[in-house]
């Protein structure tokens, strides 16, 4: 017993010449796989950075030059694939937001107005809301307030609750907060109740507008004035001495074309600037989506900018603010 040899258990042979002729170490390895991409032209040279005194390592490209990128050539004759990094924006990202440089701070100027001193129109842009349209819920309007450069300057929040929106629709009082880019709140514009079931020539039923800036200091008022044919506003100071008056058109439901409403002196000889309600096609005719483009002067008192930018807010909710359709319950 002691002269024999203890030896490994036999294995069917078909398993001992597999392992032999795996190169891999597991025996359930997936198979190799052969890319049908044809690698393009290499790209531009890239400068060396700090650490690579050689230069990049093979395989590496700059992020500071989207164009060395690689391009892949598809086989049959198909035109190569570039990926463009910054075109197209993530599902999950929000769309970038640029805002308008913010200024240095001026003497006499309330502040959070200084961004109207640089600009002599602004585009005033409300948000689209299809659920109000689909429910017919009343809900605050938003603006975007934005230069030529489609950069933004301010944005416009309504803060009205619930029953007030609901109840009183297109004559409901307001209170509009005007934010910069930090989220602070520079302006705010109240707008009272007014009764209309009695005589539009009365005082008391005219629609007013006052803004404030900074919130709690007014510094005008938009007046409303009777007229038969068309709309006709002053533009007051803090005092409510007429400075300017606003002249629209004789109809504001025009179907297909702009509706102008001009800025003039109170003698009206003057043109000094105008309220444009831009004809946005079928979001002007079925939905709450206005465009306005807001003129005045360079060099006119930023009061004043301040002034005709609340009277395009008046003109919005008394003209072209259309209340949901109301289902009638048998």
């Amino acid at each position: 017993m002691s002269g024999v040899v203890p030896t490994a258990p036999e294995q069917p042979t078909d398993e001992t010449e597999n392992q032999i002729k795996s190169p891999h170490p597991r025996p359930d390895a997936p198979p190799d796989y052969n890319s049908h991409f044809v690698l393009g032209p290499p790209g531009p040279a890239v400068p060396a950075p700090a650490g690579y005194p050689g230069g990049l390592p093979v395989g590496y490209y700059s992020l500071q030059h989207p164009c060395a990128f690689p391009s892949y050539q598809l086989p049959g004759g198909i035109h190569p694939m570039q990926y463009q990094p910054g075109k197209y924006h993530m599902p999950n990202q929000p769309v970038p937001v640029t805002w308008m440089p913010g200024p240095a701070l001026m003497p006499n100027c309330p502040p959070g107005l200084e961004y109207l001193t640089q600009l002599d129109n602004i585009h005033v842009l409300q948000h689209f809301e299809p659920l109000e349209m689909m429910t017919s819920f009343e809900t605050n309007n938003r603006y975007d307030i934005k230069n030529n450069l489609d950069q933004m300057v301010y944005i416009v929040t309504e803060d009205t609750d619930d029953f007030t929106r609901n109840a009183y629709r297109t004559l409901r009082p307001f209170v509009l907060r005007v934010t910069d880019c930090m989220g602070r709140e520079i302006m705010t514009m109240q707008r009272p109740f007014r009764c209309t079931c009695c005589c539009l020539c009365c005082p008391s039923t005219r629609q007013e507008l006052e803004v404030q800036c900074p919130p709690g200091v007014p510094i005008g008022f938009v007046a409303e004035h009777w007229n038969l044919c068309r709309a006709v506003y002053s533009l007051q100071n803090e005092k409510k001495e007429n400075v300017m008056k606003v002249r629209g058109p004789c109809s504001t439901y025009g179907c297909g074309s702009d509706s102008v409403f001009e800025v003039k002196s109170l003698d009206g000889m003057s043109n000094i600037g105008s309220i444009i309600r831009k004809w946005n096609g079928l979001l002007s005719a079925m939905g709450d989506a206005d465009h306005f483009e807001i003129h005045f002067p360079l060099d006119l008192d930023v009061k004043m900018k301040a002034m005709i930018f609340g009277a395009c807010f008046l003109i919005d909710f008394m003209y072209f603010e259309r209340s949901p359709p109301q289902h009638s319950s048998r």
